[in-house]
């Protein structure tokens, strides 16, 4: 796959692999579901070029976690800063004009509407001058799209819409790509060919948080991975270190 630049807002990176400054460090953060406490206390940090990668069973709380950090959940408690400013209760919309983007869980691509509209979706907080270019770069980084860009994205295969779902992501010139469940219910090979692009991305020093049941395909490439289990870290470190622990071996890779 071709190596494509995205257009990003300007955030100075040190190294692809997050030597530079804190973007994001989140402490002692909760979130409830009515009386339900989906997260007890998250401590997590994200470095400037740094692909985080967390993982761990169903209901752990990887997927809440994101969209507290998102603004689509809100936290009840601790606290989240991004690029030196707390956004703890920032709406969702200016954590996206912040450069916070997320790739949802489940594509939630707008079935009715063109590929090429659905993309331009996602620079709702980008100059006009600026969208056209853009597109041009998200159909380069994925061809198939622009073969159908005039058709509903309904029409759409699972990985295909995964495909979208990430431009339309891209096209918010994101500082902190936020990725969730990015390989469900795919085939092994468009699994692979969505790893590859979020490595081509995370060359590129774009700063991703990865949620993924694949566990050991998230670790492979994490500069930092955190296990999760009922809403807590369990355990945190460098990924392929992650990889080699006796406990993550045992209770998500299968070995």
């Amino acid at each position: 796959m071709q190596t494509i630049d995205i257009i990003q807002a300007e955030v100075p990176h040190r190294s692809a692999t997050g030597t530079g400054r804190v973007m994001m460090e989140v402490t002692g953060l909760t979130s409830h579901y009515g009386r339900i406490k989906a997260l007890h206390g998250i401590d997590l940090q994200v470095k400037e070029g740094q692909l985080v990668a967390l993982v761990g069973a169903n209901g752990a709380g990887k997927t809440t976690l994101l969209r507290t950090i998102s603004g689509v959940q809100p936290a009840s408690g601790g606290s989240i800063r991004f690029i030196d400013s707390d956004i703890t209760r920032l709406r969702a919309d200016r954590r996206v004009k912040a450069g916070i983007c997320q790739v949802p869980e489940g594509r939630r691509v707008f079935g009715p509407l063109s590929i090429e509209d659905n993309i331009k979706l996602g620079a709702f907080t980008r100059p006009a001058s600026e969208i056209e270019n853009g597109l041009a770069k998200m159909f380069e980084l994925f061809p198939v799209l622009k073969e159908k860009r005039a058709l509903p994205a309904g029409t759409l295969s699972g990985g295909q819409q995964q495909m979208l779902a990430m431009a339309r992501a891209l096209m918010g010139s994101p500082k902190l790509l936020l990725l969730d469940e990015p390989s469900m219910g795919l085939a092994p090979l468009l699994v692979d060919e969505i790893f590859r692009v979020i490595k081509d991305l995370k060359a590129q020093g774009i700063t991703i948080v990865l949620v993924e049941q694949n566990a050991h395909a998230a670790l492979s490439i994490a500069d930092i991975g955190y296990v999760l289990e009922t809403g807590k870290v369990l355990l945190s470190g460098p990924g392929r270190e992650l990889l080699q622990n006796e406990q993550v071996k045992k209770a998500y890779l299968g070995i």
